[in-house]
């Protein structure tokens, strides 16, 4: 199967990280001059995606600003001679075909996702979650794609969570089938301690089959009133047809105070305008902490 379209949920609330997100969409947060969902899109266009998809809801048409041509800011920067400015703002609104559609009303993961059926139509696609930032040499949505297009199954990203902290995520029971690749049986969303069946979890990523629609169809709400993605993920899994990828990357958490922070330091000291200068300054100020 060839992965040509992908969806990206970001109608979420950003509940965690008000009151920044009260007023500017959570996904729209800068790590230090791009806003975490530039970086997500990215990683689905270097991967071989054509067309995206962005889930929304009101209050987020600042996304779909970010992404379209802006006549005057455009006129002042070739007006001022910024050649290169101007032509990575053009850049931006060419990346691929993006898409937009309203999640209506705030209802899950699952249900975000089934309001991208008519995109999907009768093909693969990729999930990547709004709230998740993953820098890689390698593209984490790319691993999976290679994984699906091969074995002709679901994948979901993975990574092993600390014990402490796999109660606010999913557990998975894997089974290794080579290097970083596992069979994925079944999967707990926010597991008892009782429940957990390892410590890897689902982080960020994923790619589907259309099947998963007649799954959603079917899913009931969890016991928060929400359709759970990983609630049909798991009968899929049950069924022999999910796989994990535990991708190569670095994670960030953008729904999450201290997650955008690490992000903010991480992607400035690699940045090649600002990184040196930042450096010389934490070093500076780490002599005070």
């Amino acid at each position: 199967m060839k992965v040509r379209k992908a969806v990206i949920p970001a109608a979420g609330l950003g509940t965690r990280v008000l009151p920044a997100s009260k007023a500017v969409p959570k996904e729209m947060l800068p790590i230090v001059d791009k806003p975490a969902i530039q970086f997500i899109v990215e990683e689905a266009v270097a991967s071989g995606i054509e067309d995206i998809l962005v889930i929304t809801n009101r209050g987020k048409s600042l996304i779909e600003d970010h992404f379209d041509r802006a006549p005057e800011l455009e006129e002042k920067l070739l007006f001022s001679g910024k050649q290169q400015i101007y032509d990575e703002m053009v850049a931006l609104s060419r990346l691929c075909n993006i898409h937009y559609v309203r999640q209506k009303e705030t209802r899950g993961l699952g249900h975000a996702v089934y309001c991208a059926k008519a995109f999907v139509g009768n093909e693969p696609f990729a999930v990547l979650y709004g709230d998740d930032v993953i820098v890689s040499q390698k593209p984490a949505i790319g691993q999976l794609i290679e994984a699906a297009e091969r074995f002709d199954k679901c994948v979901v990203g993975i990574k092993e969570v600390p014990s402490d902290l796999i109660s606010s995520y999913c557990t998975l029971d894997v089974s290794p089938v080579e290097d970083n690749i596992y069979d994925v049986f079944d999967m707990i969303e926010k597991p008892m301690p009782e429940e957990i069946l390892s410590n890897f979890a689902i982080l960020g990523r994923c790619v589907l089959t259309p099947d998963i629609f007649d799954v959603l169809a079917h899913t009931p709400p969890s016991r928060n009133g929400e359709i759970q993605l990983t609630d049909a993920m798991r009968t899929v899994a049950k069924h022999g047809g999910m796989m994990g990828v535990e991708y190569e990357g670095k994670r960030y958490d953008m729904g999450n105070k201290l997650g955008i922070l690490q992000a903010i330091v991480e992607v400035g000291l690699a940045h090649p305008e600002v990184g040196t200068g930042f450096r010389q300054y934490l070093r500076e100020l780490s002599k005070s902490l």
